[in-house]
């Protein structure tokens, strides 16, 4: 009989009923078998159900303070959820929480966009939420740093950073600070721009974070030393939001000019808003002159200078003499200089237009000019349009690229030292801040929103212009084809609007300053400290993970 170490629990037991015996086994179990990949997802999906549903309502609840919607108490509500539902996860499963609050986010903010094509809108909120996937990621990270809220902070600040630049000069929309136009929080862009608005506003909801953490950790076991924590972080949540009332909002003018803001309106909104030629210049040519003779008649007052919006003309007045005759006929009936918007043939470059804001003298005619600097990707240029445009023939529609300014848009009209700065590049700090520091005592911005009438996003570009007023202090014009054209003080305050597709004339006094604000002074410097900070903090938390995780190691051994 073989020895106790060699027996088997077979051999114990006999041989099995069939006369075969089984195979001896090894001591070593079977190794259980691994789930199916489907099994392992569907697993994995309702562990992360509930965050991310959480996540999506959270996003929908940023896009809900916007406009046209306006409730900007929903955004540090907002970038508290992802902060709480990153803190102890991985980079990786903070990346999901981002990009699924980011997608719902920007689908809500750019579905005026439908009107170009329903794929533009998703494909453009995909593009931008996988910044905001990143900083899911980063959120993680972070989140077992001391001090976490701060951090989380300055990554809000450092996504949109990189989202404002890239790719192809970036797209600014969607920054925190544009949902806090009319907010406690907007002050505070007199100090440091919309840098320092978008921190502000994040550091507030990373605070609240930190108070609902600490709450929940308290359950079933608060006292009221233990729940110091979160009353502190309420406290400095509070603190934050009202800040920005302590702010002083520089108003006092220097000196004031006497504006006259025509709206012309098109035949229609959409893809197709040009109608037939010379319809759109003809429109605002016959306002201005509306507006001369009822200055003639005594029912108005004579302005010191008119603006018109980008695009008033719809054919290149130096090519098509019909719209130069128009333009300098509307122009000599009002008697001031009229700051026209145009499209205006590259003269060397085929294929290639400016888009432009031309000073027309009554006198003189055609002088000084500033041409858009940053082109709209897609929409006034084709990256990439040889390739391109066999693949999506819809670039077809637009069939000739814009070509960039290479200056600043400081104009002398009339009496005024104006700051030019046309449609989308509102959006850009850099632009702006260029403009009022080569000498630009009011703003200007020419733009045409026909296309996307009605749609919501005109009202966010004129709540770029609040910000904007507040941030350099001066009062800015906006001009729009179809609207909306308004005329907001340095303080931010709407005084004078016309509404959407109407044809109409605003008349104003606005104030022209010299005094600059500390924005103005200290750039973009504050912007490029905060981002980098926040991504200092995500090299200190991995760092921090791999000593801990080293440390672990040599402890096993």
């Amino acid at each position: 009989m073989p020895s106790g170490s060699d027996t088997t629990q077979e051999a114990v037991r006999g041989p099995s009923p069939g006369g075969a015996v089984p195979p001896a086994t090894t001591g070593t179990p079977a190794a259980p078998e691994r789930p199916g990949r489907a099994r392992r997802l569907l697993s994995l999906a309702r562990r992360e159900a509930l965050r991310t549903g959480l996540a999506v309502v959270s996003g929908v609840a940023l896009g809900l303070a916007f406009p046209p919607y306006d409730l900007w108490p929903l955004s540090p509500l907002a970038v508290a959820a992802p902060a709480l539902l990153t803190r102890g996860r991985t980079a990786r499963q903070g990346a999901w929480i981002g990009l699924v609050f980011g997608l719902p986010f920007f689908l809500i903010l750019l579905k005026w966009l439908h009107v170009v094509g329903w794929d533009a809108v998703v494909g453009l909120s995909i593009a931008e939420a996988l910044f905001v996937a990143l900083l899911g990621a980063g959120l993680a990270l972070t989140s077992r740093l001391p001090a976490w809220p701060l951090w989380g902070a300055c990554l809000w600040v450092a996504e949109e950073w990189a989202r404002d630049r890239l790719p192809f000069g970036g797209f600014p929309w969607g920054r925190l600070a544009f949902a806090n136009t009319g907010s406690p929080f907007t002050p505070l862009a007199a100090l440091g721009g919309a840098p320092l608005v978008t921190f502000a506003v994040a550091l507030t909801g990373t605070l609240l974070a930190a108070c609902a953490a600490t709450l929940w950790s308290l359950r079933g076991n608060a006292t009221v030393r233990r729940a110091v924590p979160a009353l502190e972080a309420f406290g400095l949540a509070a603190a934050i939001t009202a800040a920005g009332v302590l702010v002083p909002v520089p108003t006092k003018a220097d000196d004031t000019v006497d504006i006259a803001v025509v709206q012309g309106n098109v035949q229609q909104a959409g893809m197709d808003f040009l109608g037939r030629p010379m319809k759109i210049l003809d429109n605002h040519a016959t306002a201005t002159e509306k507006l001369a003779a009822d200055i003639k008649a005594g029912r108005a007052k004579k302005p010191d200078l008119v603006i018109w919006p980008e695009n008033a003309s719809d054919l290149d007045p130096f090519q098509y003499p019909q719209a130069y005759d128009r333009i300098d006929e509307a122009v000599k009936a009002i008697g001031v200089p009229v700051l026209v918007g145009a499209l205006v043939d590259h003269p060397s470059k085929k294929g290639y237009v400016f888009n432009e804001g031309i000073v027309w003298d009554p006198k003189k005619g055609p002088g000084a000019s500033y041409t858009k600097q940053h082109p709209v990707p897609f929409g006034e240029y084709v990256p990439f349009r040889e390739q391109l445009s066999k693949i999506i023939t819809r670039f077809q529609r637009v069939p000739r690229d814009f070509y960039p300014g290479d200056h600043t848009g400081l104009l002398q009209v009339g009496p005024a030292k104006l700051g030019d700065v046309i449609c989308f590049e509102v959006a850009y700090d850099e632009i702006v801040h260029d403009t009022v520091g080569a000498g630009a005592r009011a703003l200007v911005i020419q733009t045409n929103n026909a296309t996307y009438g009605r749609t919501g996003q005109p009202e966010q570009q004129l709540a770029m212009s609040k910000l904007r007023a507040v941030e350099h202090g001066r009062a800015v014009v906006t001009a729009a084809t179809s609207g909306i054209s308004a005329v907001v003080a340095p303080n931010g305050t709407v005084t004078h609007r016309i509404p959407e597709f109407t044809q109409g004339v605003v008349s104003a006094r606005i104030p022209l300053r010299n005094e600059t604000t500390l924005a103005d002074r200290v750039g973009a410097a504050p912007e490029w400290a905060l981002a980098i900070v926040g991504l200092l903090s995500c090299a200190a938390a991995v760092i921090g993970g791999r000593r801990g995780r080293t440390k672990d190691e040599k402890g096993q051994q």
